[in-house]
């Protein structure tokens, strides 16, 4: 009797386990609630804050840029892919592309990161990875194409286009492209000055990481 009740208590203590491990699973690749806010957003995912730094550290690329064009390309929704067009909602429905995640990086793209880093066991599907996946395209579009970290609008528009597109000029055949890029300049610029006010919104200790890394 006393062998029964033990493997009933034993069950029940490893469901637990696996549910609030399923509960902290689906916290952490649930989308913030308010994007439109950068001190908000960072409040609710405190563990970005510590991703975002070592992305700035490692290729010296700032947090709100990262961000302004991750929510431009997933909304951050973690398995995001995009639906072939006219097929949403359709019973085995096509994807556009390769592109899925945080990053929507491609699959080649993606393998090219990982053999230029030697990042084992990176996943797309990951913020942390995605932001540092992201850091390291900039800083290639950085030192290839002269570009600043800084500015999100033409490092969107080199990211979108590819490097070799990007130097062709092949956005200025898509004026819908260079509207998008204005808009993630616009969201990186409101999310750098709202940053400036965060204050109290994150909590202080963290506040290291954000003042030497950010």
């Amino acid at each position: 009797m006393k062998f029964k009740l033990f493997t009933v208590l034993l069950g029940l203590a490893i469901t637990g386990c696996s549910s609030t491990s399923s509960l902290v699973s689906l916290e952490n690749n649930t989308p913030p609630k308010n994007t439109e806010n950068i001190c908000v957003m960072l409040s609710e995912k405190p563990h970005w804050i510590d991703d975002l730094a070592l992305v700035k550290k490692e290729y010296g690329v700032p947090h709100h840029v990262i961000l302004a064009m991750m929510y431009q390309e997933s909304r951050f929704v973690h398995d995001a892919r995009p639906i072939a067009k006219g097929l949403k909602g359709i019973f085995n429905t096509r994807f556009a592309s390769s592109a899925y995640g945080y990053s929507q990086a491609l699959e080649l793209t993606w393998a090219d990161y990982v053999r230029a880093t030697g990042v084992s066991g990176a996943q797309r599907d990951d913020f942390g990875d995605s932001a540092r996946f992201m850091g390291w395209y900039i800083q290639q579009s950085n030192s290839v194409l002269k570009l600043s970290k800084w500015d999100a609008e033409v490092q969107y528009l080199a990211y979108h286009e590819g490097h070799g597109g990007y130097k062709k000029k092949s956005y200025n055949k898509k004026s819908w492209l260079k509207g998008v890029a204005k808009k993630v300049k616009k969201r990186s610029d409101k999310y750098w000055d709202q940053y400036q006010e965060c204050g109290n919104f994150i909590s202080q200790d963290r506040n290291f990481f954000v003042k030497h890394f950010l």
